[in-house]
């Protein structure tokens, strides 16, 4: 028996798990800040703050710490439109998918499974990131982290997923990264895989316990067809 058999369609995390866009959201921020007039911010540090939705990134980056709470309000007013513009501009310039990312949608789009992507970007930022990256056609809907009144960790998004492709929320199966991801589909009550390699605030992520760890998206496939 395969702990997955039951799968009917699968919902894809996309910044950590299937694209680095770390590079890009670093770009932008600091296109940010420099118009505010504060200190740039490092690729490194940015990796830490990212999984969050953009609002909390934004307050970090501001702040320069995790703990973005304390960042004055009237600043984040104005430094939101600053940075939603810089990012339009910086959507791929440096982002790249991972290893194994597009073998592995490819493979599982040969059998016919519904994907989504579902993410706490916005779909207005997800969807043209996508078709650049070349992989837009593997998605069935895309979910972005306005589609629903609360993002990942909470289950709205996985609900919605499930609902758009017409399935149960228990033959959904969540793929991602982070914390976030894990809580998600925990919350939702459908299972999850996660890749060790993307943004989870520098923890391991097999320590969150999800169902089954990959190197790879391109080991997915194999995975789901795997008996225990």
């Amino acid at each position: 028996m395969n702990r997955f058999e039951n799968i009917t369609a699968i919902f894809f995390d996309l910044d950590g798990t299937l694209v680095d866009s770390v590079p890009d959201l670093t770009a932008a921020l600091n296109v940010m800040l420099r118009q505010l007039g504060l200190p740039r911010r490092e690729e490194a540090q940015v990796r830490t703050w990212v999984g969050n939705g953009m609002d909390n990134l934004i307050r970090r980056a501001l702040v320069g710490e995790m703990d973005g709470s304390q960042a004055d309000p009237a600043l984040f007013a104005r430094a939101k439109p600053l940075y939603k513009a810089a990012y339009a501009d910086h959507i791929s310039v440096y982002s790249a998918l991972y290893p194994g990312a597009r073998e592995g949608l490819a493979a599982l789009c040969a059998t016919r499974i519904p994907m989504a992507c579902v993410t706490n970007k916005p779909a207005e930022f997800a969807r043209p990131l996508l078709d650049k990256l070349g992989i837009s056609e593997f998605f069935t809907t895309v979910v972005g982290g306005e589609c629903t009144p609360n993002p990942k960790p909470a289950p709205d998004a996985l609900h919605l997923c499930a609902e758009r492709l017409g399935i149960a929320i228990a033959e959904g199966l969540m793929v991602g990264d982070s914390l976030n991801d894990v809580g998600a589909a925990r919350n939702a009550g459908c299972p999850v895989v996660c890749v060790p390699y993307g943004y989870n605030h520098g923890y391991d992520i097999r320590d969150a316990q999800p169902d089954a760890v990959i190197d790879s998206i391109a080991d997915l496939p194999a995975l789901l067809m795997k008996p225990l």
